[in-house]
């Protein structure tokens, strides 16, 4: 039987479910079932398994697996190949031969594995595939029933399904349109507007203007450090080069060198050249909008219709042959395209130069239906990043609630965007992060121990009762499942009391004092004794309950951001290193979220991180009893473990320490389950004061620039008095103004300094 097509649909994400749930009620769940698959053991896998099951150590699997080449386009050097001389990848593993010729032990390992490798390992279910068919599917394959939910399964994988001529259907639950859709909600509530995306031409400006800049973080398919690269040297400037990057930026084209060439060829720096002179003009039309290169699928299928006069069918029946490599299937195809275009008259170079070319690229050519698809939600998000920033960014935010990592680095883009992250609020805060004009809201879902079903009681008594007033109002409106003591603490170190002119330190000496009361004030109103009393006391139930809060200054700025890192896994209101960005990048190779991504510099690479040792633990290791220590550096966009061995932990052990910021240069190790460690060999404390000789810019909104901020502003420059100048830069909705302060307004450019004007003006200020 014929196999069919498969059909992949994308949908947001939450509601994935829905769909497979509306086809197996509306077609039957015995014609619709979720497929099986069949995990194989791979190389390393195997080395690994025949290693631990033998009784060796782990260290003799490690060994093995790190002495194999590298994968190359994910695909990795088969164990049989490493003694195959044929192979194309023998000589990559000449390591791993003398391993295995002078350690006995390791061959045994070898040989063992050599057995295992390629054998089914566990069975799964497919992410997204699922089987329909206009007949039960119990009369055409066998299929089982999962324990834990009843979910039909078949028992053939997709391959033999699909020879079978059954239909998959790939239902894929896609985040970015969960954050598309959150954004557009957003907008609503933010600004009053009901966007309709559909609506919006593919020629708006903002959005090709965000693209050319490559400030392209969190823009769906663009936001790769390597990508936004080439974004800026291609300078996109209509659809058909989004589809196009999105086609080009994957191993096989880039292995090609096309999308360089693609992104040389847009710009004129480099010249368009046929791929035969006498397939210029036959051509032109096919490759004319992609510069004279073959990105995509439909282009290989196009170009056997015009030159060699295939079919539309023979054409997908090529396309298909060259993707799957079959000699026999290729030797065939290739006798009729050469055929073809032998009786339209070209020559035997220019059928060798296109086949030649034909071949390799459908290892990874795309299909520009995919890619454009894709291209249209790249261009939604990037629109939306360009003209609603604070509604996309906190859809984006709560996207990534649950990755610390992410988060930061989302968080810190929102800070070079001049976007204010705010802290939690009882007042303003829902679950999600929420945009509040051209600010981002910290969603209160976020705080630790603070559950969602507790942020929903605490606004649905705000949208009843109204806004609390102060921490009494508070405590009186809410329910008593939100009177938690672990919940109330959370919620004061995170400073979601900060709006009602509470400081956090007095707040957490008397909250449990408070709680205490006001719980049995609420226990005895659930079974109505204070309506005995109430007749003849006059007396409101609150009017018996006193909380006093001390006059106690803040915490120390120090302990301030500690607590409240605790509470929601990173620093919000402020960063110990805003303002310090300068120096980290002096010293740094780059940020710690691009070093620990997936196109981060390969394992064993000798890198460069600067930032600040967060937590830090002093161990002892146990064969040895050597001392060493494990930490974890932090910058403004992440964090990354490191490790300090031996000789290089001996001469420093003293100085570690917690909040300590560091420069710390090492091996970065990269293991199979994806952690990502830094391995030091030199730490460094650097000048904090070294990147700041020049002027000290302050940025502000010009229409924040009161008077009253003003004086407040003099005040604070006047108490830290020095030689650096300093710069104010108003930035207006038309233009920025930039005036220079005189002479008795320098400054001492000091981390106390930033900090204070970072507590007056917002993390932001210092970002110029």
């Amino acid at each position: 039987m014929c196999p069919c097509l498969d059909f992949d649909v994308d949908f947001d994400d939450r509601r994935r479910s829905e769909v497979i749930h509306y086809v197996t009620e509306k077609y039957g769940d015995e014609r619709v079932a979720m497929i099986v698959t069949y995990g194989t053991i791979k190389a390393k896998q195997a080395l690994k398994d025949s290693s631990r099951v033998m009784g060796y150590p782990f260290s003799v699997g490690e060994r093995l697996t790190k002495a194999m080449p590298p994968d190359v386009m994910g695909k990795g050097l088969s164990l049989a190949d490493v003694h195959n001389k044929e192979a194309k990848r023998y000589g990559e593993a000449e390591e791993l031969r003398e391993l295995l010729r002078t350690d006995p032990d390791s061959q045994r390992v070898f040989d063992t594995a050599l057995g295992l490798e390629g054998l089914k390992r566990q069975w799964g279910v497919h992410a997204a595939g699922v089987i329909m068919s206009s007949d039960p599917l119990i009369d055409i394959i066998p299929i089982m029933r999962r324990d834990q939910d009843g979910q039909v399964i078949t028992q053939f994988d997709y391959p033999t399904c699909e020879g079978l001529g059954l239909i998959k259907m790939d239902f894929l639950g896609l985040r970015n349109l969960t954050i598309v859709s959150d954004a557009v909600e957003n907008i609503k509530n933010n600004r009053g507007e009901d966007l309709i995306l559909e609506d919006l031409p593919l020629d708006l400006k903002p959005a090709y203007d965000l693209l050319a800049s490559g400030d392209t973080l969190g823009v769906f398919q663009l936001d790769g450090g390597p990508m936004r690269s080439l974004l800026k040297s291609m300078r996109p400037d209509n659809f058909e080069d989004i589809s196009a990057v999105i086609a080009l930026y994957r191993p096989g084209p880039m292995g090609a060198n096309s999308h360089t060439n693609y992104a040389l060829r847009k710009t004129g720096q480099q010249e368009i050249t046929p791929i035969h002179p006498e397939l210029e003009e036959p051509l032109a039309e096919i490759l004319g909008t992609t510069y004279g290169l073959i990105v995509y699928q439909e282009q290989v299928m196009a170009i056997a219709q015009k030159v060699a006069g295939f079919s539309l069918g023979q054409a997908d029946i090529l396309r298909r042959a060259m993707g799957k490599k079959k000699k026999s299937e290729l030797d065939k195809q290739y006798a009729g395209f050469h055929q073809g275009m032998v009786d339209r008259g070209y020559s035997e170079a220019a059928i060798k130069a296109l086949w030649d070319i034909l071949l390799p690229f459908s290892d990874y050519a795309f299909n520009k239906a995919h890619s454009a698809a894709y291209g249209v939600v790249s261009y939604w998000t990037a629109y939306l990043k360009a003209v609603y920033p604070a509604e996309y960014m906190a859809a984006l935010l709560t996207s990534v609630g649950d990755d610390k990592d992410k988060l930061a680095m989302y968080l810190n883009e929102c800070r070079k965007m001049g976007i204010t992250v705010l802290p939690p609020d009882v007042n303003e805060s829902s679950v999600n992060f929420t945009p509040v004009g051209n600010d981002i809201r910290f969603g209160m879902g976020a705080i630790r121990n603070v559950g969602a079903n507790v942020v929903q009681s605490m606004v649905a008594a705000r949208e009843e009762k109204g806004a609390f007033t102060n921490f009494k109002d508070f405590l009186m409106k809410v329910p008593a499942v939100v009177c938690n003591k672990r919940t109330i603490e959370s919620l004061i170190k995170a400073g979601a009391f900060d709006s009602m002119g509470h400081a956090r330190r007095p707040l957490a000496m008397i909250h449990e004092e408070a709680i205490d009361s006001v719980v049995v004030l609420k226990r005895n109103e659930a079974v109505g004794q204070f309506d005995l009393f109430a007749a003849i006391t006059d007396q409101e139930p609150e009017d018996s309950i006193s909380i006093d809060i001390p006059d106690l200054p803040e915490w120390e700025k120090k302990d301030k951001l500690s607590f409240e890192r605790d509470m929601l896994g990173l620093y919000v209101s402020d960063h110990p290193l805003q303002g310090l960005e300068g120096i980290l990048s002096q010293h740094a190779d780059s940020s710690i979220t691009s070093i620990v991504g997936e196109e981060g510099p390969a394992d064993g690479a000798i890198v460069t991180i600067a930032g600040m040792i967060t937590s830090l633990q002093r161990r002892i290791a146990k064969n040895s009893g050597n001392a060493y220590a494990r930490c974890e550096i932090e910058d403004l966009a992440g964090s990354m473990e490191v490790m300090f061995f031996g000789q290089v932990y001996g001469p420093i052990a003293a100085v570690l320490a917690e909040d300590l910021i560091v420069v710390v240069r090492g091996r970065l190790q990269r293991r199979d389950d994806g952690a990502v460690t830094l391995n030091a060999q030199e730490l460094t404390v650097p000048d904090l004061s070294e990147g700041h000789s020049g002027p000290v810019v302050i940025s502000m909104a010009t229409y924040k620039a009161t008077e009253t901020v003003v004086t407040q502003l003099g005040d604070v420059l006047r108490t830290h008095p020095g030689t650096s100048e300093v710069q104010i830069r108003l930035n207006g909705s038309r233009s920025v103004e930039v005036m220079k302060l005189g002479v008795d307004m320098r400054v001492n450019p000091t981390p106390s300094l930033f900090g204070d004007l970072k507590v007056l003006l917002g993390p932001a200020c210092l970002d110029a």
